[in-house]
């Protein structure tokens, strides 16, 4: 599935992007390295500017568990090391919030990048596209346009809407775009929630669209790979379903924590009547744990 949290990768939206969730991505979680995704990034909020160090860097390990892509009846999970990086730099930015450049100086308003991963599938393991050809890695990259709407006196909680557009190329050989997804959606930061200090609560949750060649991707039936009970089919460009996901996480003093599930749902999906759709509703989920070993001895004031 795709690391903004999902697209059609393990997710990066939680590709990377502000959020204590998973790329897009653990992403978010796992973010970037899954748009369910891998914690690149991903540090303990704390809402006063104090003398932070420019860079903190460390290492741990995740587990997550996805459908092989939306809307498929068979899942895979995977347990692999992941980096974690904060960098306070005055333009250049990797934190909780993601991987951003500060292109303008806005309360209200930051452009970002947005990524995300979709691993692959090889379809002798899929019932539903067996005879198929594979499915391919694919990264996924394209700006964010993050709005603050709404965030409380005490700046502990905000809600903000995200706009990322994301480009998806494959990995191989000869790599080739599959198309384009946008992916708006409400996220709603949480900081201390229910009077539990120090932990963050993320929530977020939107419709999905993605062009006709993306879809045709992952949910197309060539004439020649048609059978009786996979009859041929192509898919159309547009509204590809909705997600939720729910993200909690904490920062120690050297050793980051943090959980995510997301929720799909493929109901008046432009593709939900292909053969490949074995299911309209999935859970995906993710764990990491990380250990901060090293940091810059430069210090900045920073509020993250």
């Amino acid at each position: 599935m795709s690391t903004d949290i999902l697209t059609n990768a393990c997710p990066a939206d939680r590709p990377l992007h502000r959020g204590r969730t998973v790329p897009q991505g653990l992403t978010g979680l796992l973010a970037g390295a899954l748009s369910i995704g891998c914690p690149l990034a991903l540090a303990q909020q704390d809402y006063d500017e104090i003398e932070r160090p420019l860079w903190e860097v460390g290492v741990g390990i995740g587990g997550i568990s996805f459908p092989h892509y939306r809307g498929s009846d068979e899942r895979v999970g995977y347990v692999f090391p992941t980096p974690y990086l904060v960098y306070r730099g005055r333009f250049l930015r990797a934190d909780r919030n993601g991987l951003r450049g500060r292109l303008f100086d806005s309360d209200r308003a930051e452009l970002n990048i947005s990524l995300g991963l979709s691993l692959p599938v090889k379809s002798r393991d899929n019932d539903a596209r067996d005879g198929m050809p594979n499915l391919k890695t694919a990264v996924e990259v394209g700006p964010s346009l993050n709005l603050n709407l709404w965030q409380s006196s005490t700046d502990r909680s905000r809600l903000d809407l995200r706009l990322p557009v994301r480009l998806a190329v494959t990995l191989e050989s000869s790599p080739r775009a599959i198309g384009w997804i946008f992916s708006p959606n409400l996220n709603l930061d949480i900081a201390d929630p229910g009077g539990f200090r120090g932990w963050n609560l993320g929530l977020m949750a939107g419709p999905l669209f993605a062009t006709s060649r993306y879809h045709q991707y992952y949910y197309s039936v060539d004439e020649q790979f048609a059978t009786a009970a996979r009859p041929a089919y192509s898919a159309r460009g547009g509204y590809s379903g909705s997600m939720a996901l729910v993200s909690l996480s904490r920062r120690f003093r050297h050793v980051w924590v943090g959980a995510f599930v997301r929720y799909d749902r493929l109901d008046g999906a432009t593709f939900e009547d292909s053969p490949l759709v074995r299911q309209k509703g999935a859970l995906a989920g993710g764990l990491a744990v990380t250990w901060v070993f090293g940091q810059s001895s430069t210090m900045v004031r920073s509020r993250e």
